[in-house]
């Protein structure tokens, strides 16, 4: 077993899932793979099972799900099961290589090298690093990220990224059952509470590429959630009472 896995929700990417899994399994550091899949009705459950059975018994692992139970209740799942497996380090990502897997080296060493205990890949912390948005949706996503900058007082740049290592003990620490929101804001408030407990985060500067291939799952409904949900964390932050750090 490596030290490290990433996880990797997918709900109908049969176009990008062996791409990706490739790509990450070619990196020089050894990581692991677990994807969550919400019951894909175009087979991407069943590719990942076939590449287990044909080649990557042992470090590429699935869970199937009945439907689409949101991104965050995925993330949860499977931060549950790299922390029962004893992985130290535990990393989120997309499948549609908006994410390029190139720069999980980058994550990992930040956490691993440098002693940090979040590393995201930021799109925001030397400037707009978007590629192939529309204009609408990357006004959309940094303003998003000054919204939640300007209610919380947190400091972080990238507030809504999705690309994430985390080590053992952050995930140790937080009570993974209390954490309330499923879609984006799901995003927002993991990156909050452990800056809440106290742990160190640092943004690592990345190019995120619009999807080429497959469909977004993004809607306005997702964003509403994360709107309404930003006030509702800045309350919480006066309010609760945050975990000690685990060992």
């Amino acid at each position: 077993m490596n030290d490290s896995i990433i996880i990797i929700p997918t709900y109908n990417e049969k176009e990008n899932i062996e791409k990706i899994i490739s790509a990450i399994f070619s990196l020089e550091k050894a990581f692991d793979i677990l994807v969550i899949d919400d019951g894909s009705p175009d087979g991407t459950g069943a590719i990942v099972k076939n590449l287990i059975e044909k080649k990557h018994s042992g470090r590429l692992f699935i869970i199937e799900r009945s439907g689409k139970l949101g991104l965050g209740t995925a993330y949860i799942t499977g931060f549950k099961w790299a922390l029962e497996k004893g992985y130290e380090y535990i990393f989120e990502m997309d499948a549609d290589f908006s994410h390029d897997p190139n720069d999980l080296p980058r994550l990992y060493s930040a956490c691993h090298d440098e002693g940090y205990d979040v590393a995201i890949g930021s799109r925001y912390v030397s400037g707009v690093n978007v590629v192939n948005w529309p204009i609408g949706r990357v006004l959309m996503s940094y303003f998003a990220s000054k919204y939640v900058r300007f209610v919380t007082g947190f400091k972080v740049h990238d507030t809504t990224a999705g690309f994430k290592c985390y080590k053992r003990r952050v995930l140790k620490t937080m009570e993974l059952d209390k954490i309330k929101f499923k879609g984006y804001a799901f995003q927002i408030e993991m990156k909050f509470t452990a800056y809440k407990i106290g742990f160190k985060i640092k943004e690592v500067p990345v190019i995120f590429v619009n999807r080429r291939e497959g469909t977004s799952k993004m809607s306005g409904g997702i964003f509403g959630e994360a709107f309404f949900g930003v006030m509702r964390l800045r309350w919480d932050g006066w309010f609760r009472k945050y975990p000690a750090i685990v060992g």
